[in-house]
């Protein structure tokens, strides 16, 4: 089965669902990766050097790699010391970026050395910075603020945008207009799934391509961002940054973590994300489907394997019917 298929996320739920993907030929991915990150090695890079954030280009790259996994633990490595704060695929995009003078060049020519089945898309080619304004009225500036909060996390987000604002990038557009599927990846909804929406035209290209239309759901909440959401808020929220109903299908796990997996999480005020199939078809989806997609890890992640599969059903059964 020939596929065009679309990621659009950031963070591990990219990871996991392009780690799963790349095992299927031939479908032919593409992963449009948020550009909002400001924390860690990605925010010391991009404010000294005036780069992208390198981080999130980097893991969808080791995703989606074919070479050996000594070669993608290469790419992952953090140094100790002087360099501690820093990985070496990051300074590797960072060098490449100085050597050829483009970074659109740097990460083809890392996507080349890695091997990878697919391509990888920024989003936009601009700096921008993430905002969000509370319901109290206060403004958080950086993704990382939003992400690992300093503020009153009990407090909701009552709207997210970016400044300056920014043009999207012409690769991801073609993309998006020529997929079979484009999937809505698992991942922090505020930080890593809705920037990807506020860049002009996304949202548009998104909600009028004919392509199919999932998204796969968080497994857990996240404090400061999704505190007691229900699958069916979370596919509100993305509707209402996309600008119409329209994503057809919602993937969610039936299986339930340990009382003792959840406990850490429980901590950090995180519970498994809870759904009712007759409140996300009244968001407007065709279709819910529910399967075990969860691994048997520690952290509580969609397994890369059972996602894959799943999602190569859908598509399947969604082509035979086309």
């Amino acid at each position: 089965m020939f596929a065009k298929v679309v990621v659009i996320g950031g963070g591990t739920g990219n990871f996991s669902l392009l780690r799963g993907l790349k095992y299927y030929k031939p479908l032919e991915l593409t992963a449009i990766v948020s550009m909002m990150d400001d924390g860690g090695s990605t925010g010391i890079l991009r404010s000294e050097f005036g780069i992208l954030p390198p981080g999130d280009i980097r893991r969808c790259l080791v995703a989606l790699s074919e070479e050996a996994e000594l070669f993608q633990k290469l790419f992952q490595h953090r140094f100790n010391g002087s360099l501690g704060q820093h990985n070496f695929g990051n300074l590797f995009h960072l060098a490449l970026t100085q050597i050829t003078g483009s970074e659109e060049t740097a990460i083809l020519e890392m996507s080349k050395m890695l091997n990878i089945s697919g391509q990888v898309v920024p989003v936009t080619l601009q700096s921008v910075c993430l905002m969000a304004e509370l319901e109290d009225g206060s403004i958080i500036s950086g993704e990382t603020n939003i992400d690992l909060p300093k503020h009153n996390a009990d407090l909701r987000i009552a709207k997210l945008f970016i400044e300056p604002a920014a043009e999207v990038n012409p690769k991801a557009i073609r993309a998006v207009e020529e997929a079979d599927c484009i999937i809505i990846s698992p991942g922090d909804l505020y930080s890593s799934i809705l920037p990807n929406f506020l860049v002009s035209g996304m949202p548009e290209a998104i909600a009028n391509a004919d392509a199919l239309k999932i998204y796969v759901c968080n497994l857990m909440t996240k404090h400061g961002e999704t505190t007691a959401y229900s699958a069916a808020e979370h596919v509100r929220v993305l509707h209402q940054y996309l600008g119409r109903q329209c994503i057809d299908m919602v993937l969610v796990n039936k299986s339930q973590p340990s009382p003792e997996r959840v406990e850490g999480y429980i901590a950090e005020k995180s519970y498994p994300v809870n759904y009712d199939i007759e409140a996300i078809l009244n968001q407007g989806v065709g279709q819910v489907v529910e399967a075990d997609v969860m691994n048997k890890k520690v952290l509580i992640r969609h397994d890369p394997m059972k996602i894959a599969w799943e999602l190569i059903k859908i598509i399947q059964d969604h082509k035979s019917a086309n």
